[in-house]
């Protein structure tokens, strides 16, 4: 029997098992359904190639509705790494607004002083390390590009922002920022320094910790108000039961909260109409999906040169706050320097989006069967408030289309055509195409027992089941104010650390 059964080698999951590991008489079973490249050399280019997201090699074949009438697809990484070896490898933190109205929801150990010390300790800052907000010998490598390596794109949106009045930005992980800048971003060179090269790289020589791929969890294990272990199956088709004495549920904003569904942890009424045996009616399982919803602006390029995909996709970063909103930094803009198109044009695109939503949307299980992706309804801009914002941001993201010097890079604004739109068609498009920025979160939320949304308590502890936690992007209150990858990883910081110093919290 293992102590600790970690499901899920994501950003969170392989923080935690490097951590928790470092307790050398605990051992660490880590689980994950995708492969395993132990050796950097071998590792496939996708991984590698941080300069875009991989898509489909190492994926889920996830679907997602982010608006009604809408099907498409949802990526998410199926790899020793999660998510963090296919992304962006943008390494950007929420404000500190974010994480104190986390702790306010009944969950103080999130508050932006109690993270702080979390985010420090994940990170090689190369530009800021000596900056009391940063650290500087942690395992992800982060740096952000200098002017001379910025694509023709990027450099043309920065000089655009100066000229419509934002300020420079140089590090957009100052707690107190806005305005436009490099994006910190978790690369050296082209490679992606993906928790699978910060984390587990270093810890496979414990004795330890055992790492077993291509290893699907079908469900968990739980018997009475306690969870003892997991189920699995190869890709052989072999079906294993697996005990510990802890689970630690890590399979993403997607995959942990359909896990507790197929496990009969959920809400009564959807479990019962597949033919799931109640564990426990956890009636927020599946609910408060949130997300950030996006919509970009894509141009013709003049240069088919200036928007290879071969170049990075994005450098840099524009943040700042919608007029009226109380919400610091809610909106954000971005330039991608190559947008791919079916007919094979050569574009670039520019996307707005909202970073603080409040609409939510559901996750609920296809059916029992794991082999089946579960149906995710983003139901973006549903919300007036999303929608006003998103209008509002788009309006901006069309204003640098006009820009000098974007506005010399491209013959044409393919979409929307022609570029003139009024605010009414403005929010028709955004009801219509307004997409996912990939970033889920909130679908098993952490919360009070008091709070009947609430699935896990603030150390991660699932509500009603003994010896099992979740802990990764399902369990934020609400998505930050920035790409979840930073954030989800300094959630596997600190329950890898609670785990490694505080076993007592968990049973061990």
């Amino acid at each position: 029997m293992h102590d600790i059964i970690i499901v899920g080698a994501g950003s969170a999951g392989s923080a935690i098992a490097a951590r928790a590991s470092e307790h050398p008489r605990r051992s660490v079973l880590l689980v994950e359904a995708g492969p395993d490249y132990r050796d950097l050399a071998a590792t496939p280019f996708d991984l590698v190639n941080g300069h875009d997201n991989s898509y489909d090699d190492h994926d889920w074949r996830l679907s997602y509705s982010p608006t009604q009438g809408r099907q498409v697809r949802f990526p998410r990484g199926r790899v020793i790494g999660g998510s963090s070896a296919v992304n962006t490898a943008i390494a950007l933190r929420g404000m500190p607004e974010d994480y104190d109205e986390w702790a306010s929801l009944g969950n103080p150990e999130w508050a932006w002083e109690k993270v702080l010390p979390a985010f420090r300790r994940l990170e090689r800052d190369l530009d800021f390390g000596e900056a009391p907000w940063h650290g500087d010998a942690g395992p992800i490598s982060i740096r952000r590009y200098p002017p001379d390596e910025l694509t023709v794109p990027q450099a043309a949106f920065l000089d655009a922002a100066r000229r419509m009045g934002y300020p420079d930005c140089p590090d957009a992980n100052d707690p107190a920022s806005w305005g436009s800048g490099p994006h910190p971003m978790n690369k050296l060179g082209r490679l992606r320094v993906s928790c699978a090269v910060g984390y587990l790289a270093p810890a496979r020589i414990r004795p330890n910790l055992a790492i077993q791929p291509r290893t699907l969890v079908t469900r968990l294990l739980i018997k009475g108000r306690r969870c003892i272990g997991v189920e699995t199956r190869r890709e052989d088709g072999a079906i294993e039961r697996v005990e510990g004495r802890l689970v630690v549920l890590c399979a993403g904003a997607v995959g942990s909260p359909a896990i507790l569904m197929r496990s009969g942890v959920g809400p009564r009424a959807q479990l019962e109409a597949h033919g799931i045996e109640v564990a426990r009616d956890a009636p927020g399982v599946g609910q408060n999906l949130c997300d950030h919803p996006a919509l970009s602006v894509v141009c013709q390029a003049k240069d088919a040169a200036h928007v290879d995909a071969d170049l990075p996709i994005i450098q840099t970063i524009l943040r700042y706050t919608a007029e009226g909103s109380d919400k610091r930094n809610d909106l954000q803009i971005e330039m991608l320097t190559f947008s791919k198109r079916r007919d094979g044009s050569a574009a670039f695109a520019i996307a707005g989006v909202v970073e603080y939503q409040y609409g939510r949307g559901e996750l609920r299980l296809a059916s029992a069967d794991p082999n089946d992706g579960p149906i995710i309804e983003n139901r973006f801009c549903e919300d007036e408030r999303d929608l006003r914002r998103l209008v509002a941001c788009y309006q901006e993201v069309l204003a640098f289309a006009r820009q000098s010097p974007v506005a010399e890079l491209a013959t044409a604004i393919a979409f929307p055509r022609g570029g003139e739109v009024t605010e009414e068609e403005i929010a028709g498009l955004c009801r219509r195409f307004a997409g996912s920025g990939y970033h889920p979160s909130g679908a098993a939320k952490m919360g009070a027992a008091s709070d009947p949304l609430a699935v896990v308590d603030q150390y991660g502890r699932c509500h009603g089941v003994d010896q099992l936690v979740v802990a990764d992007a399902a369990i934020m209150p609400f998505v930050p104010r920035a790409n979840t990858n930073l954030t989800a990883i300094m959630i596997g910081e600190k329950v890898g650390e609670w785990l490694r110093t505080r076993g007592g919290l968990y049973g061990l």
